[in-house]
This record gives C-alpha cells, sequence and structure tokens, in this order.
C-alpha cells in the first residue's frame, strides 16, 4: 500500500513536467460581442467566456496536470468552435448557440461543477438567450471574414 502511494506520488510529480496545458495565453480582443445588457454580459461571462473568448480566467488548478490538459482543451476547442472575442469573423458554432443553451447542453456540466456561477436557472437562462440572441444579430454572416486587409 505504501508503495503504491509513492509510486502514484512519484507519476504526479513526473506528469507535472508535460509542458501541454499551461500556456494560457489569452490572445488580443480583436471585437468583442454585445450582449446589450448588463446582465446578458455578466450571465454570458460566468456562464460562456472561459472557453469561449479570449478573455479566459485560469484558476490556480488550470497549472497542475492532469486537469491543466483538460481544461487547455476544452478553451482551445472553445475558443475554436466560438469566440466571442473575435466577433469580426464568421464563428463556426452560431447555427446551434441558442438551442444548446436551451437545452440546457452549455454550459456543461463538469464545467459548473467546479464554477456554481455557470449554474443557470430558468430565469438566468431566459436572460442569457435573449442576450446571445443580440449578440447573434451583430455576427458576421459565414463566408464575410472581416479580420483584417486581405
Amino acid at each position: 500500500m505504501r508503495r503504491t502511494f509513492w509510486i502514484g506520488l512519484g507519476l504526479f510529480a513526473l506528469i507535472q513536467l508535460v509542458p501541454y496545458g499551461r500556456d494560457h495565453a489569452n490572445p488580443a480582443v480583436t471585437r468583442a460581442a454585445s450582449f446589450g445588457s448588463q446582465a446578458g454580459t455578466d450571465l454570458a461571462r460566468g456562464a460562456c467566456l472561459d472557453c469561449h473568448s479570449n478573455e479566459t480566467t485560469w484558476p490556480w488548478y488550470s497549472n497542475v496536470a492532469p486537469m491543466s490538459w483538460l481544461i487547455q482543451k476544452d478553451v482551445d476547442e472553445g475558443r475554436d468552435h466560438l469566440n466571442f472575442s473575435e466577433w469580426n469573423r464568421p464563428q463556426e458554432g452560431t447555427e446551434e448557440l441558442l438551442e444548446v443553451v436551451e437545452e440546457g447542453e452549455m454550459p456543461p456540466v463538469n464545467y459548473t461543477l467546479l464554477h456554481p456561477d455557470a449554474r443557470l436557472t430558468e430565469e438566468e437562462r431566459a436572460t442569457l438567450l435573449a442576450a446571445l440572441q443580440v449578440a447573434l444579430a451583430e455576427a458576421p454572416p459565414a463566408g464575410d471574414d472581416n479580420s483584417g486587409p486581405g
């Protein structure tokens, strides 16, 4: 039992040397989405923006493997799919955005477990959906990349 503990501790220490998951870069915001109201912005910040923006708040445990690996993967995928900080370019995830929020698929359970402010009541979900509709109304259409000269 003692030997298993020390081997486990040694493996845990060893995986801390793996460099993936500690980048924690927050690229510049090129154009932030507007959510129409402070309440909508606050709900989006609490439920969406850690994974779907360039304004991620990196908690202390995002520096500890293997959590750092999972968090980095979620943020990378979230930003690739839908990024509210790059609202000047077409976003892949806009078509299903309202549906996944309305059905409670977003924010995901693994996020809400560690972020209580992301657990939405029905009223908060309705406010967030209205805020997302405002943002979607200002999103560039697919194929219209206004990210810079070209």
